[in-house]
């Protein structure tokens, strides 16, 4: 008998996969994206101390683009890059969460690299 596959359970399973070679340090944090069908987030996280550096999305009030198109992907990355760099942050490494790198995640990414972040 066919069985579907849960989309959720499988990007769980990769993201796990890439997390086991992909860590944030203090000189070199992660740059986390969560991408949902209304919204987008991301952090920049320091996985040695186990705590959230900065965060961004596209749920925060000052917020000027609405839902979770390739547009509001974009200001989220210019918006984490601008307080990252505020904290003294310019190194990441890219944890793209399991999803394709295409589409609102490669916005993210792009929109972040002109505002200023290295990776």
């Amino acid at each position: 008998m066919f069985k579907k596959a849960d989309r959720k359970a499988q990007r769980e399973r990769r993201h796990l996969r890439v997390r086991k070679k992909i860590s944030g340090t203090n000189e070199r944090p992660r740059l986390c994206v969560y991408r949902s069908e209304k919204n987008i987030y991301a952090q920049i996280i320091d996985d040695v101390a186990g705590r959230t550096l900065v965060a961004a999305s596209s749920t925060e009030k000052d917020f000027t683009a609405k839902g979770s198109n390739k547009e509001a992907a974009k200001l989220v990355g210019e918006a984490i890059a601008k307080r990252a760099i505020e904290k003294g942050i310019n190194d990441v490494v890219f944890d793209r969460g399991g999803y394709i790198y295409h589409g609102r995640v490669k916005e993210l990414a792009e929109g972040a690299r002109e505002a200023g972040l290295q990776f």
